[in-house]
């Protein structure tokens, strides 16, 4: 084989690799002419699992050293559970999500579940192989930051979105703004969802504006 048919071959093939990436929507980070690959999500379950482990774990040290301004809320299906005669109620980390109280609104009552709420909301990942901030994989503003004054937020029934989101709901006022951490066992578990992985902690910017009983109207702003 000529020198000059090999270099149209490795030229070829970095032609394809490129395609591969661009192709693959951000699935690797890297592809060389002997064709090995790094993966966005390489050991996602257990790096998700030291996350959350380690933020729950620091929160508590926090609570415990008097910062209110965090929080540790039990998933709203084992609230107000009775536990047996002579027996106690014990729960996991991941049946809690963790919330960091950004600004506190001037509302003195919370959604119920099967309310729907009128909110800004912005979700990513933790960080990972290219996205070093976290991907984001939704947000209801279209600008790169939030802008009060243009955004328009989503309507959402807290019957539809996955438990971690609605026990957040639950909690918050009218004017909260919260960053909430969710593990993937209150998000999208071991199945993922769209952009999301299996195994995926969600991180949630959470801005509540309104919420309404079935049938009644939200506030945009």
């Amino acid at each position: 084989m000529t020198n000059k048919i090999k270099t149209l071959i490795r030229h070829a093939a970095g032609i394809f690799c490129l395609g591969g990436i661009m192709l693959s929507a951000g699935l690797f980070t890297s592809c060389s002419e002997s064709d090995s690959t790094v993966e966005e999500y390489s050991d996602w379950q257990s790096k998700n699992e030291s996350y959350w482990n380690k933020l729950y774990t620091t929160t508590q040290q926090k609570i415990k050293s008097g910062d209110k301004s965090w929080k540790i809320i039990l998933n709203y299906t084992f609230q107000n559970q009775k536990p047996a005669s002579g027996t106690s109620l014990t729960y996991s980390p991941e049946n809690y999500i963790i919330a960091h109280v950004e600004q506190s609104g001037t509302g003195t009552t919370s959604p119920l579940y099967s309310d729907s709420v009128s909110v800004h909301y912005m979700g990513r990942m933790i960080p990972s192989a290219t996205y070093t901030s976290g991907l984001i994989f939704d947000k209801s503003w279209s600008s790169e930051t939030f802008n009060a004054s243009t955004s328009r937020p989503s309507h959402l029934a807290l019957q539809g979105v996955v438990d971690g989101f609605s026990t957040a709901m639950q909690q918050m006022h009218r004017g909260d703004h919260w960053v909430v951490y969710i593990p993937y066992q209150l998000g999208y578990g071991k199945a993922g969802k769209g952009l999301i992985p299996a195994y995926s902690t969600l991180i949630f910017d959470l801005r509540l504006v309104d919420f309404a009983h079935p049938g009644k109207k939200l506030k945009d702003a």
